[in-house]
């Protein structure tokens, strides 16, 4: 073992201890005889082999190392692994996207006659997912409030393999007591799944809280500039093996250029989540004054009702700030054609704020009454605070304010 290497495995071991902040500049940095001082983008279709002894080894499990790069690829690897990291689990698996990795998620582990208990606050892709594509294979969903414990408990079935949620959720900051639902989970022999997109590993790690699984959309915080799709399921290396074989068959797989631009993302993710709650507070704190604004959802606000859970389970309170203004759809549309500063997109995450008016775009495909148990109206919108001065979204905001 030369000394790069040597080097190389001591880090590693090294960064077993180290902060989160640190882990995400350089966990799961790749050794060989050469390093590069930033981590290499392998674009290539296949590997070649020393002997067909070497190529069998490989393709049938006994020998480590890449085969192809639909399941194995050393860009997307190090992106794994450094998600690994900071969410503290034994494994990652990346994915095309959030949706794909929720699939690989779904399909790896759920089978027909299975029941899944979700959160109603969920992403109005993932109802699609639930309601038209998981059900052709018999798996049956029951959606329940986030924070009610009692209709957890209630929907429990001996067939639920599987509980679901966002905390907090898109786009209400719903917050979701990680701790009980894993206790409810564990129970009934099942698996909590939590999407921890809203807050990252810079600021909760669900895992540690008793979760089985995290997911990410990396599309959102973890790029944070709006540049790449890709998603990433996270847990022990047993939970990830059927995830991985779902992947492997199907094809959902991540680029290995997408991967490295989350590598990069990921060694600004602490300050920039940092700065994005900083901003997104003020914002809050700021569109509960106004007259315009009925309601306010922002956990980090004393007002909001899982402010205290929020206090336990996270660091800090994110970068989403949603609010219902005064009146109907047409006074929420005013307000988004009004801004100036802000883009209107679905996306969030990005150093640029962004706005949207969920209940005709993110969750437009759920049913009208579906967006109203998930308490998405006409008038609510959502502003994904971004790295601008905050005095400038402010002004932005008021610019929304005054067509109201």
């Amino acid at each position: 073992m030369n000394d790069l290497v040597k080097r190389q495995a001591r880090l590693q071991q090294l960064l077993l201890d180290s902060d989160t902040t640190t882990q995400a500049v350089r966990a799961g940095q790749m050794s060989g005889v050469e390093q590069e001082h930033n981590d290499a983008i392998y674009t290539t279709s296949s590997f070649v082999y020393g002997s067909a002894a070497e190529a069998a080894g490989r393709f049938g499990g006994s020998e480590p190392g890449n085969i192809y790069s639909r399941f194995t690829n050393p860009t997307v690897a190090t992106f794994e692994k450094r998600m690994a990291a900071l969410e503290g689990a034994e494994r990652g698996v990346a994915a095309s996207s959030g949706m794909a990795a929720l699939s690989s998620i779904f399909f790896g582990h759920l089978q027909q006659g299975d029941h899944v208990v979700s959160s109603n606050s969920i992403f109005g892709s993932i109802v699609g997912l639930f309601d038209n594509i998981i059900s052709k294979f018999g798996i049956q969903v029951t959606y329940v409030c986030p924070t009610d414990h009692e209709a957890w408990q209630a929907a429990m079935q001996s067939n639920t393999k599987m509980l679901f949620c966002e905390s907090p959720s898109n786009p209400l900051a719903e917050v979701a007591d990680i701790g009980y639902l894993a206790g409810l989970a564990h129970a009934n022999n099942a698996l909590l799944v939590v999407d921890n997109c809203f807050c990252t590993p810079a600021l909760q790690n669900p895992l540690a809280l008793g979760a089985d699984i995290v997911m990410h959309s990396a599309t959102k915080y973890i790029d944070g500039q709006g540049r790449c799709v890709g998603g990433i399921a996270l847990g022990s290396e047993e939970l990830m093996e059927p995830v991985h074989g779902f992947l492997r068959t199907a094809g959902t797989t991540m680029s290995p250029f997408n991967a490295w631009v989350f590598i990069n993302g990921l060694e600004t993710l602490a300050l920039r989540m940092q700065a994005h709650c900083q901003s997104a507070m003020q914002v809050a704190q700021w569109l509960a004054q106004q007259p315009q604004v009925e309601r306010v959802y922002y956990s980090g606000l004393t007002s909001h009702p899982q402010h205290q859970l929020a206090k336990r389970q996270q660091s800090y309170f994110g970068g989403v700030v949603s609010f219902d203004v005064a009146g109907d759809q047409d006074a929420a549309w005013r307000f988004v054609d009004h801004t100036q500063l802000l883009s209107i997109t679905g996306n969030f995450g990005d150093a640029k704020s962004t706005i949207t008016h969920p209940a005709t775009t993110t969750h437009g495909r759920m049913t009208e009454e579906a967006r109203a148990a998930a308490g998405i109206s006409d008038s609510l919108l959502r502003v994904s605070v971004g790295l601008e001065h905050v005095d400038d979204i402010i002004a932005d905001l008021q610019r929304g304010l005054d067509a109201v």
